[in-house]
């Protein structure tokens, strides 16, 4: 029995009624550290604590990345989104309200906890491209094989929720994307703007690497 719900509202996002009689903070789209100080005396009261996160797939990836740097990856988070995402469209979460009764009568199972080399989670889906949107130049690999050298219209790189727990494609948006399943995926460019999880980096790096952390983390699903 979960013995601890807290619920974490994320910019200007409506709190459903189910969820009003809870505990909650309120925080900015994205939240950061100083408003995640506030939930940690209730997180660490209870080892069996849930978080509920209502906001958009760039409140719940800064979430995951707090709980893995604060090394709490044994809360339970569920996610309370208005609308279908890409985060909730890769799980198979409700929306709305029927997420939000997940969010307090659902069960929380283990995935594959994936991460940059800047220490920030990857939920839902990364998009890399060449500054202002271009091409993307350079050279990516899945694990050994090479995804792609040379020029490509954009990368994409998405969490799994088996092993090896994370996929790349290179190319455009087709009907039928090929992905190649890996641990990790490294990219070298000449120049690369990563957007993950929708929100995009504020300069172009040459170069960037997703892959599984020996960790996992919990989802309400």
């Amino acid at each position: 029995m979960i013995l601890t719900i807290h619920v974490l509202v994320c910019g200007d996002h409506a709190l459903p009624d189910f969820l009003s009689a809870l505990p909650r903070t309120v925080a900015p789209e994205l939240p950061a550290k100083p408003d995640f100080d506030a939930l940690v005396p209730a997180l660490d009261e209870d080892p069996e604590a849930r978080l509920v996160v209502v906001g958009g797939d760039g409140s719940l990836a800064a979430t995951v990345t707090r709980l893995m740097r604060g090394e709490r990856l044994h809360v339970e988070v569920a996610y309370v989104a208005p609308e279908r995402t890409t985060v909730t469209r890769l799980y198979g979460l409700p929306v709305g309200d029927r997420a939000a009764r997940l969010a307090v009568a659902g069960s929380a199972s283990p995935l594959p906890l994936i991460r940059d080399d800047s220490g920030t989670a990857l939920v839902g889906e990364a998009t890399i491209t060449g500054p202002d949107g271009g091409p993307l130049v350079g050279e990516a690999y899945a694990d050994s094989e090479r995804l792609f050298s040379g020029e490509i219209p954009e990368l994409r790189v998405a969490p799994t929720i088996t092993l090896p727990g994370v996929r790349a494609s290179a190319g455009r948006r087709l009907l039928r994307t090929h992905w190649l399943p890996a641990r990790a995926v490294q990219l070298g460019a000449v120049g690369a703007v990563v957007t993950r999880d929708g929100v995009t980096t504020p300069r172009a790096v040459k170069r960037c690497s997703f892959y599984r952390d020996d960790r996992g983390w919990l989802l309400v699903r």
